[in-house]
């Protein structure tokens, strides 16, 4: 990846992961993945891109056909590392008779949690997730929601320092994804790190720190998440009028036309103040500026092979730039 990041402070430093599967699937083509410590980190791509991939690998579900590096320190797949890792699988699946307190027990004891400290932080979790008051109740009784809510308590059973959640928001209501986004806030302010797979672009704009996106088992873009989303900033001027003797001069300053808008890659007042000379001069009535900036939604679809929606988001502010002249 990128020099963004501290060699002393990485949480997850993966490098060279290759996967090909018994059938010639090429998963995971040599990619590199370094993740900071006390950040929350999204993992992005297609479907196919390889993403549950890369997380089972680092959990070491699956065996990688190549892959060195480390985790919390530790190289990939080292005990005593794996301890400190919390872990949320997508679509899982929880032994129906048990009851919520008792599965977060039963998981517990699996990774070593003294019986103390499992008494201790089972309650506490239920009441951080909103399931207090199902704590005595059967898991076949729980919807999709809670049990979503209670494999991440699970998760966080043995005081995780690395937290890798996949897909985690699957089946939460709206609030519930809210109550998620402010817990992984949380587990970011206490100093952990959260690593998340999921498709759902829109949550993850809201949460992370920085992105990786990969298509076709490789790294497509990659960095913090704002200099993703500020990099390509632009105004639409929609319009009224004859542009077809426009283009030529409009393609010198780099905008172009598309219908009945102006498209100008730039926020530089300027530039845009130039373009809007150009339409005035022609006679060409100005509607509407709107001075946008890429979502994550655009830079996914254009990091892996798609154009960007033509479609803006809702104006940040909609006026005229330069009064007459």
């Amino acid at each position: 990846m990128t020099g963004e990041l501290n060699p002393n402070s990485v949480a997850v430093d993966l490098k060279d992961v290759a996967k090909t599967y018994a059938n010639g699937v090429k998963a995971l083509d040599g990619i590199d993945v370094r993740v900071g410590a006390g950040e929350i980190f999204g993992l992005l791509g297609p479907n196919g891109a390889g993403k549950s991939t890369l997380v089972k690998i680092m959990m070491t579900v699956i065996r990688a056909d190549r892959v060195s590096g480390t985790v919390l320190g530790r190289p990939v797949g080292n005990r005593e590392a794996k301890r400190r890792i919390g872990y949320l699988p997508e679509a899982h699946r929880f032994p129906a008779y048990l009851k919520g307190r008792q599965l977060l027990d039963y998981y517990a004891a699996l990774a070593g949690v003294s019986r103390s400290e499992r008494r201790e932080r089972a309650p506490k979790l239920l009441e951080r997730l909103g399931m207090a008051q199902w704590a005595n109740t059967r898991i076949d009784k729980y919807s999709k929601g809670m049990l979503q809510r209670l494999g991440i308590a699970q998760a966080l059973m043995n005081d995780p320092q690395l937290i890798v959640l996949d897909e985690p928001t699957d089946g939460l209501d709206p609030m519930g994804r809210r109550d998620v986004r402010l817990l992984l806030q949380e587990l970011r302010d206490e100093g952990r790190t959260v690593f998340i797979n999921s498709h759902l672009l829109g949550e993850l704009e809201l949460v992370c720190d920085r992105v990786v996106i990969i298509s076709a088992g490789r790294v497509v873009r990659e960095g913090r998440l704002e200099s993703l989303m500020n990099a390509s900033p632009e105004y639409a001027i929609v319009v009224r009028g004859d542009l077809s003797k426009l283009a030529e001069p409009l393609n010198r300053l780099h905008a172009t036309i598309q219908v009945d808008r102006i498209i100008v890659p730039s926020l530089d007042i300027d530039v845009v103040n130039q373009v809007v000379d150009l339409l005035r001069t022609a006679g060409v009535a100005i509607v509407s500026m709107t001075p946008r900036k890429v979502s994550l939604e655009d830079v996914f679809v254009e990091a892996t092979g798609g154009h960007l929606p033509q479609t803006a988001k809702p104006p940040l502010t909609a006026r005229v730039v330069g009064g007459p002249r």
